[in-house]
């Protein structure tokens, strides 16, 4: 067993599923991987099944019975982490729009610079680093991230991002039962639950990718889910 986790969520991933695993076994740092799949109906964790025969002891996999949120499946993924030893686990999505070249990257802005939770940025010091996103897709995802910055005053640029590598007493002192988004929100709340709890918080430049096989999980609601999360959230306050 290694000291960190990649957490993949899957939902109707099978066109990406085994290259983004063994991108992730191939990095010079050694990490163990988690698929978290909602029953996808293309079948995605049968060839997690089959992979786990060539990966014995560092591939994963939980199959939950249904699809039910981008939250609480990393949530699913991060109580079955903590029940192991180890001390790093990271948020990654399955459709390559989150390098795998960029894991030894977030690892080590915790392992080795001290911060207790990194996040892959795509918006560091007002550089946009995206690739393949039309001008609406881009413009709405950096004002999501400036308005939740505004809102609540984290000094974090990428407040939305999902490419994310937790120390583990991170999620050891935010309580995962009381998180109340499942969506799109769900980063958001994470980042901001750490940061009230005056963890250290470190953005690592990356290049975000759009991805080129499967489809986008992005809908209205999730937006919707932000945007109106936010605000309840820093008016009415959550439970740390």
């Amino acid at each position: 067993m290694q000291d960190a986790l990649v957490i993949i969520p899957t939902y109707n991933e099978k066109e990406n599923i085994e290259n983004i695993i063994r991108a992730t076994f191939s990095q010079d740092k050694a990490f163990d991987v988690l698929v978290v799949d909602d029953s996808s109906p293309d079948k995605t964790y049968e060839i997690v099944e089959k992979l786990q025969e060539e990966f014995a002891n560092r591939l994963f996999l939980e199959v939950r019975k249904k699809k039910s949120g981008l939250g609480a499946a990393y949530i699913h993924g991060f109580k079955w982490a903590l029940e192991r030893p180890y001390e790093y686990i990271i948020e990654m999505d399955a459709d390559f729009s989150h390098n795998p070249n960029d894991l030894v990257r977030l690892y080590e802005a915790c392992a080795k610079e001290g911060a207790d939770l990194s996040i892959g940025s795509r918006y560091v010091n007002y550089k946009i680093n995206v690739i393949n996103w039309d001008f609406k897709r881009l413009f709405l995802s950096y004002s999501a991230s400036k308005y939740v910055r505004l809102i609540t005053q984290m000094p974090i640029c990428d407040t939305t991002a999902g490419f994310v590598c937790y120390r583990r007493k991170v999620l050891e002192t935010i309580k995962l039962d009381k998180i109340k988004f499942i969506g799109y929100a769900f980063q958001i709340e994470m980042k901001f639950k750490a940061w009230k709890h005056k963890f250290n918080i470190k953005e690592v430049s990356v290049v975000f990718t759009d991805r080129t096989l499967g489809e986008s999980k992005m809908n209205s609601s999730i937006i919707s889910e932000a945007i109106f999360g936010v605000l309840k959230m820093k008016l009415k306050g959550l439970p740390k």
